[in-house]
C-alpha cells in the first residue's frame, strides 16, 4: 500500500514539474521515456501510392546532425528489420539493418506495430 502511495506522489510531482517546462523540453522528456520503455515501431515506405518497403521492430527514429556544427540534417535514421512479405513478423531471412529516409523525397508513415 505504501509503495502505491509513493508512486502516486512521485507521478504527481513529475506532472507538476512537467507543467512548468517548455513544449520542447516536454517533447525531449517524452522521447527519453519512450526510448527507455521501448517501442515496436513500423515504417512503411510508399512509391506511387503503393507500399514498397516495410521496416519493423524500430525503437526510435533520430534526426541526423552535422558532425562539426551539430545542426539538424534533412534525414531521419534508425535500425529495423526489413519485413519482406509485409506480415509484421520477423521471418527467416529477414534481418535488422540500418536505414535512412530523407525529409525531401521519401513518402513514409511511421507507426506502432498493430500485430504485437
Amino acid at each position: 500500500m505504501m509503495k502505491k502511495v509513493r508512486t502516486v506522489i512521485a507521478a504527481g510531482v513529475l506532472l507538476l514539474l512537467m507543467a512548468g517546462c517548455t513544449q520542447e523540453t516536454q517533447n525531449k522528456f517524452g522521447r527519453g521515456l519512450q526510448n527507455w520503455t521501448g517501442t515496436n515501431g513500423v515504417l512503411d515506405i510508399y512509391s506511387g501510392g503503393k507500399l514498397v518497403m516495410r521496416f519493423i521492430k524500430i525503437d526510435k527514429m533520430s534526426t541526423g546532425k552535422g558532425t562539426d556544427d551539430g545542426k539538424p540534417r534533412p534525414y531521419r535514421y534508425s535500425y529495423g528489420v526489413i519485413d519482406s512479405n509485409f506480415n509484421y513478423k520477423v521471418d527467416s531471412g529477414e534481418k535488422k539493418v540500418y536505414f535512412e529516409v530523407s525529409d525531401y523525397s521519401t513518402q513514409y508513415v511511421f507507426y506502432e506495430n498493430p500485430k504485437g
